[in-house]
């Protein structure tokens, strides 16, 4: 099965934003919440994504969830940080914080 709509998006916006777009892939996965889409790229380029304050990566959650809104689905974004990531805090990390969107209607 080749990609999904929503994972080509992902990859095509990330992959313009980052330095190693090389390193950009993600995984779809699909539970009783919706899709579920994960983001990994090179940890030196987790800064372009996240953005100030988590600006970019909260633009691309919302963009993200209008491509979900047209085919009826819920879409997630999870961005994949490793262990020890200097944008972690306290086991809990800021860029999977989806909650300004999670209730986004269209």
């Amino acid at each position: 099965m080749g990609k999904q709509q929503d994972q080509e998006f992902v990859e095509y916006i990330v992959r313009a934003i980052v330095s190693k777009p090389e390193d950009v892939s993600t995984d779809r996965t699909i539970d009783e919440r919706g899709v579920l889409i994960t983001l990994k790229l090179n940890p030196a380029d987790m800064g372009y994504v996240i953005g100030k304050r988590g600006q970019t990566a909260r633009s691309i959650r919302t963009l993200l969830k209008i491509v979900g809104a047209k085919n009826n689905a819920r879409v997630n974004l999870k961005i994949y940080e490793p262990e020890g990531s200097r944008h972690s805090q306290g086991g809990q990390s800021y860029a999977n914080d989806t909650s300004v969107v999670d209730d986004f209607k269209i």
